[in-house]
């Protein structure tokens, strides 16, 4: 297992981790297989989406914002239960393919690191799974 720390600036964000994990997967050298991005934060997640256009991410945190507001009377005493619901609606982890030493992303897709509950130092964990020939 293999982990990079992140350091977030704002209290929502999502950072683009994408060369981390190809940079990882390359130095590995595994060509094909699976590679699982893991973030071992409650209020923290990751997910794959458009990278291209980062109006894109901001969309996707305005969303979750009108979903999960965090003005709400929540019971959590520590003020970030709107983190843990959206990291919980996001989820923790995303799985890829490796095909001939390289992730398989669409052409606009990044990997991101979602941050609910900033600015903080974070850690992603990443695991390579080698595969077989077919």
């Amino acid at each position: 297992m293999e982990k990079f720390r992140i350091r977030t600036s704002r209290r929502q964000e999502m950072v683009d981790i994408t060369r981390f994990v190809e940079e990882s997967v390359r130095k590995a050298g595994v060509k094909r297989g699976l590679c699982m991005v893991y973030c071992p934060h409650t209020t923290g997640a990751v997910t794959i989406n458009e990278g291209a256009d980062p109006d894109v991410a901001s969309d996707i945190l305005m969303g979750l914002g009108r979903l999960v507001p965090d003005g709400l009377p929540f019971g959590h005493r520590e003020g970030n239960a709107d983190a843990h619901l959206k990291a919980s609606l996001i989820g923790p982890s995303e799985n890829l393919i490796v095909c001939d030493g390289r992730l398989a992303l669409g052409t606009w897709q990044k990997i991101f690191f979602c941050e609910f509950d900033g600015p903080r130092e974070r850690t992603v964990c990443m695991e390579l799974i080698p595969g077989g020939e077919i």
